[in-house]
């Protein structure tokens, strides 16, 4: 909550002129950073996705502004509208339902007409559904990929699904309650037996996040009346495949004669598609025995 006393409409910082995007709470009002309460008192004009749900916020922090719908209905309407005032100088807030702006909302080609146009573009960074359901579902997240809403249909959801199968890296989802069970089933078929982490109602009093193979999940849900909220769904990168030693024994034994150990591991880990460290190791250890000390 701001100061008490204190108004958010008081904030003397000067901002030039330009678009902010402007990440909003994705449940709980609490999570709003302080630079964004004070960008949202200080612009001239807030564009949101859902006027309605943008006045609820700013009322609980006390910020009167001027607001104007920008969503996927009416963008190409309003776009040039909100273009022409912020070439004329204004500075102009562009906020989302909830999250980061331009994730699965509307929002990319005003930016890119913006930035084209050489008009000030910055971004206040904050809550995001992504990164809040990634680090709640306990799995790998040196490398991760937002997918965003799977297609509604079966054939196409599977289709798309068949295409991420080898893709190595955590995949994050957006899915609505009624096709989740179904989303799980086709997933545990096609990607097999992968842990995932389905995280509901994120930040919310009625936060959850379930953990289990894909196939114990859509069972799970598959068994149960439909979950109701807002549903973020990540999946685990596929195992990495064992490497065959028995052939990177055989052609390390034919390379270490004539090369330096670590030159003979990149050559076989390269030809092999094995990892890298693994082989290093098991070729000191055949150097090893053919070179006792």
């Amino acid at each position: 909550m701001p100061i008490e006393g204190k108004s958010r409409d008081d904030n003397k910082t000067v901002m030039p002129p330009g678009l902010y995007i402007v990440a909003t709470p994705i449940g709980h009002a609490g999570d709003i950073s302080l630079r964004a309460l004070d960008t949202l008192a200080g612009v001239d004009l807030i564009a949101a996705e859902d006027t309605r749900v943008t006045a609820k916020l700013l009322a609980i922090y006390t910020i009167a502004k001027p607001l104007t719908a920008y969503n996927d209905h009416n963008a190409p309407h309003e776009r040039p509208k909100l273009l022409r005032k912020l070439r004329e100088g204004a500075r102009i807030a562009l906020v989302s339902d909830a999250g980061m702006p331009l994730v699965s909302d509307p929002g990319f080609k005003l930016v890119r007409e913006a930035v084209e146009a050489g008009i000030y573009v910055t971004v206040v960074p904050g809550a995001s559904a992504v990164l809040t359901a990634l680090g709640l579902s306990g799995l790998p997240s040196d490398r991760f990929l937002f997918v965003g809403f799977a297609p509604a249909k079966s054939g196409e959801r599977r289709k798309m699904l068949e295409e991420l199968k080898t893709v190595r890296a955590s995949l994050i989802f957006y899915e609505s309650p009624h096709r989740l069970a179904e989303t799980l089933a086709d997933m545990a078929g096609i990607f097999g037996p992968r842990s995932a982490a389905v995280g509901r109602e994120l930040t919310k009093l009625h936060e959850e996040v379930r953990r289990a193979s894909l196939d114990e999940l859509a069972q799970a849900y598959a068994a149960e009346s439909l979950p109701k909220g807002e549903i973020a769904l990540v999946v685990a990168p596929p195992e990495a495949a064992a490497a065959d030693f028995a052939k990177v024994d055989a052609a390390l034994e034919k390379t270490l004669p004539f090369m330096p150990v670590r030159a003979a591991a990149e050559l076989i880990a390269e030809m092999l598609n094995a990892p890298r460290r693994a082989v290093y190791e098991r070729a000191l250890e055949l150097k090893k025995d053919v070179d006792p000390v």
